[in-house]
């Protein structure tokens, strides 16, 4: 083959490499660059938006945690402000017993001076209806005195007596009448929003 024949044909591997696709400079991200770098479309980061999203969520989760306890704290509050308590038969002094639950009442109501307290007193069904209706007086009375004297001003505390009207159990022996020798409590007014600082949750 003549040279001049061979020239052309040798030139034709060099056209066909130059014909290649060439690949751009910067290619545009991909998922993984985009994971890799942090960097979103439109220049902000993906790792500072959850960042904040994280903060957002840890928030939301602190307030309903503090919320849950507020909660709780208003509720063991409650049920030691209500707590029933207890008297000897044909008696309205106040046991050992219900000086504690008392004094706690007095923590209650000291933490949240919103609240007003009705103290109930009742008796069990011996005697007649007008003698246990001034016996479940006396009873009130006595709580009520003994918060006075722990320092809770007498305007946020009434008395009632129903006597052997609303019995708490029915049967005549000696555990159920001793249950019926009571005073009963109920929040008239206000929010307990507190408990006072020892008292367990």
């Amino acid at each position: 083959m003549k040279l001049r024949h061979a020239a052309p044909l040798l030139l034709v591997p060099l056209a066909l490499a130059g014909c290649k696709k060439k690949q751009p400079a910067n290619p545009a991200p991909n998922d993984s660059t985009l994971a890799t770098t942090g960097r979103t479309g439109n220049g902000g980061s993906s790792a500072d938006s959850l960042g904040a999203d994280s903060v957002t969520l840890i928030e939301r989760e602190r307030a309903e945690r503090e919320r849950r306890e507020r909660e709780a704290a208003a509720s063991v509050a409650r049920e030691a402000l209500t707590e029933i308590v207890f008297f000897e038969y044909d008696s309205d002094e106040i046991t050992p017993t219900a000086e504690d639950k008392l004094q706690g009442k007095a923590a209650v109501l000291r933490s949240n001076p919103s609240v007003r307290l009705r103290i109930e007193g009742h008796a069990d069904q011996r005697g007649s209806t007008e003698y246990n209706l001034a016996l479940g007086q006396r009873r009130a009375e006595a709580v009520r005195a003994y918060l006075l004297n722990l320092g809770i001003d007498g305007g946020r505390l009434s008395t009632v007596s129903y006597g052997k009207e609303r019995l708490l159990m029915e049967g005549e022996d000696d555990d159920s009448m001793a249950r019926n020798r009571r005073a009963e409590f109920a929040v008239t007014s206000g929010q307990i929003t507190t408990v006072p600082a020892g008292m367990s949750r």
